[in-house]
């Protein structure tokens, strides 16, 4: 092994928005002291109980991935697992997120949108 993961940072519009809906979706604490990084009106954190980091990095002139659109691609997505699909796409979507493919009642996972249009799938647990 070379190295271990430290966070994963998403690019973004506006960093308070996007860490307070993974907050709201994942738990944590936004941008809790951590002398790894500094957080600023460009960069905020998100520290998980489960240990995850997460960093929102603010960008000029972000442009969203358009799923499915290989023009402006995903170039990454999110699975979480959840024991109940209805009843997590209904928090979700009261969060800013935005349903992008629900698929039938036979498969076992939604795709939706961030508010700053990163893909990320809610899967059954």
């Amino acid at each position: 092994m070379i190295a271990k993961l430290q966070c994963v940072v998403l690019d973004c519009a506006d960093v308070d928005e996007l860490s307070r809906f993974y907050a709201e979706l994942l738990g944590g604490v936004v941008n809790q002291p951590d002398p790894r990084w500094s957080v600023d009106d460009t960069w905020a954190t998100l520290h998980t109980s489960d240990g995850l980091v997460f960093a929102f990095q603010r960008v000029e002139d972000h442009r969203p991935p358009q799923w499915p659109d290989p023009a402006r691609p995903q170039q990454f997505h999110l699975d979480l697992g959840v024991p109940d699909l209805d009843q997590a796409e209904e928090q979700v979507l009261k969060l800013g997120a935005t349903l992008l493919d629900a698929g039938d009642d036979r498969r076992g996972w939604r795709i939706y949108a961030d508010p700053a249009g990163h893909p990320f799938c809610l899967v059954r647990d």
